[in-house]
């Protein structure tokens, strides 16, 4: 069974960072066989992707309005996914899910969803 958790979400004021991180288990047959990544969801619209990356960590991908201020990463080691919040805004407030791909490279075909961890940032 996979079982996705993320951790380090809370309250941040307007220009400051949070790293959040995301422990996966129950993977088969690795952990680095799936390309991973974060998404979320602000009340009222649509969830969107954050950032993606690859099973190598060779290839990522980040939503046009992350702008070089996040940074996703991945330890296959310990089995966990990454996401450095650098430079928050008002607008990044919303609950923050990390997701597991089908694939190696994508994170079109999310397979397995957290519960997600909610980040509030104050201005």
């Amino acid at each position: 069974q996979v079982q996705v958790a993320e951790s380090g979400g809370g309250l941040v004021q307007t220009g400051g960072s949070l790293k959040l991180s995301c422990k996966v288990s129950g993977l088969t047959p690795k952990f680095d066989d799936y390309a991973m990544g974060w998404f979320r969801q602000a009340p009222g619209k649509e969830r969107e992707i954050v950032a993606c990356i690859n099973w190598s960590s060779s290839g990522k991908y980040y939503g046009d309005f992350v702008k070089g201020r996040f940074t996703v990463s991945r330890d296959d080691a310990q089995k966990t996914l990454y996401l450095q919040m650098n430079t928050l805004k008002a607008e990044d407030t919303a609950m923050y899910y990390c997701a597991v791909d089908r694939s190696v490279g994508y994170c079109s075909t999310i397979q397995w969803w957290g519960r997600g961890t909610l980040i509030a940032v104050s201005s």
